[in-house]
């Protein structure tokens, strides 16, 4: 029996519903990543996050069609609904897809339920980043209203990057091309999705060389977030919640700023950084424009300059 997307929203629906309880946050009983089938989708027997930053579906088996199947690469970014909300974007990912040029600015996307608030304890700060769908390093695409979502840190690097890195780590090394799905999944009326639904499969080898299919959850350990607008707080030891710091950027959060770039461990630096004549010349690249770019993209601040 074929999967459909319908009666995936439907299960994250009902999931969603009974775990929140009257409230729009997720949390999590400890369990394992498994494997969900179609049967457990259509009952809402999806498990919560439980510390793994993904679930698998249909045991990572990707459901595209023989007909959807190309070598032809292209892609595909659905309409905006009725919310302004980001849907399904599709591609066929190959060399002739990835970027060429430097990377633009995003900053001027806001996406549904974005909100520029920082936590201590979130890595890099800020607890949203403006996620593609289809990564920049996979399309090339910038500041695309129709490809960009508001997602968690936690989502955007330990998430959605590792299978993004995969998929642009095989086209590279082969020249083949990989067939790619991600769809948010936004529950009612919600502004932010609770999670992306990924899928990838390599044409040219029939999957043997990328092949999966997941679920990723938008969270941030520690933080609660209110799916419905996007506001959040984190639970402090004493049990009272405390709402993260909105608008307290970095006084040059927008501007265009310079840094070098470890293209290997993924890290900025400023310019005049002692790391920076560490970084082999292959792996070195520079960046011009907001900080908060690199971070959207993936990449870390250097502990030693902290730029």
């Amino acid at each position: 029996m074929r999967r459909t997307a319908g009666a995936f929203f439907l299960a994250l629906a009902v999931l969603l519903l009974s775990s929140c309880q009257g409230t729009e946050s997720l949390t999590a009983p400890s369990v394992g990543t498994v494997s969900v089938t179609e049967e457990e989708l259509a009952l809402g027997d999806i498990p919560e996050y439980s510390g793994d930053p993904y679930v698998e579906v249909e045991d990572s088996e990707p459901d595209f069609t023989e007909e959807e199947l190309t070598e032809e690469p292209y892609e595909s970014y659905s309409e905006l609904d009725g919310l302004g909300r980001c849907q399904e974007a599709q591609a066929c990912v190959g060399k002739e897809t990835m970027p060429e040029g430097e990377r633009e600015s995003i900053s001027e996307v806001k996406p549904t339920g974005w909100q520029s608030v920082e936590y201590e304890e979130v890595d890099g700060r800020y607890l949203y980043n403006r996620c593609h769908l289809i990564g920049y390093q996979l399309t090339a695409e910038n500041a695309n209203e129709k490809n960009l979502i508001t997602g968690t840190r936690y989502m955007n690097t330990e998430g959605m990057l590792p299978f993004e890195d995969e998929v642009a780590d095989y086209v590279k090394e082969t020249g083949n091309h990989v067939m790619y799905r991600v769809t948010p999944v936004f529950e009612g009326e919600n502004l932010v999705a609770s999670g992306v639904w990924m899928e990838a499969e390599s044409v040219e080898d029939n999957g043997q060389g990328v092949s999966f299919n997941v679920y990723v959850y938008n969270v941030q350990p520690g933080i609660e977030i209110d799916y419905a607008q996007g506001d959040s707080w984190e639970a402090a030891d004493d049990g009272q919640s405390r709402s993260g710091s909105e608008d307290s950027q970095p006084e040059d959060a927008g501007e265009e700023n310079a840094y070098i770039l470890n293209k290997n461990t993924r890290r900025f630096h400023k310019p005049d950084c002692s790391s920076v004549e560490d970084i082999k010349e292959e792996n070195k690249g520079e960046f011009r424009g907001d900080r908060q770019e690199l971070l959207d993209d993936g990449y870390k601040p250097c502990g030693r300059c902290n730029p």
